[in-house]
């Protein structure tokens, strides 16, 4: 998994409450992105998997289906 960095010269800190809808509105409006929340209410944003990963998803899937057969 690959996240990305930023280096910044002082520590940044949010501290953001969201309720379920907006999250979801959040997710909704940033398609782009994968959002996940811990039972805390920790935010974790990640980047986009990219072409790399879909193409091991569909050899996966691929192999998944020939040994089904």
């Amino acid at each position: 998994m690959e996240f990305a960095t930023i280096n910044l010269s002082t520590p940044l800190q949010l501290t953001i409450d969201l309720t379920e809808d907006q999250f979801f509105e959040l997710c909704q409006n940033n398609r782009d992105l994968k959002f996940e929340r811990t039972a805390s209410g920790v935010l974790t944003i990640m980047p986009p998997t990219g072409g790399e990963t879909s193409n091991r998803n569909m050899e996966l899937s691929y192999q998944l289906q020939a040994w089904s057969r």
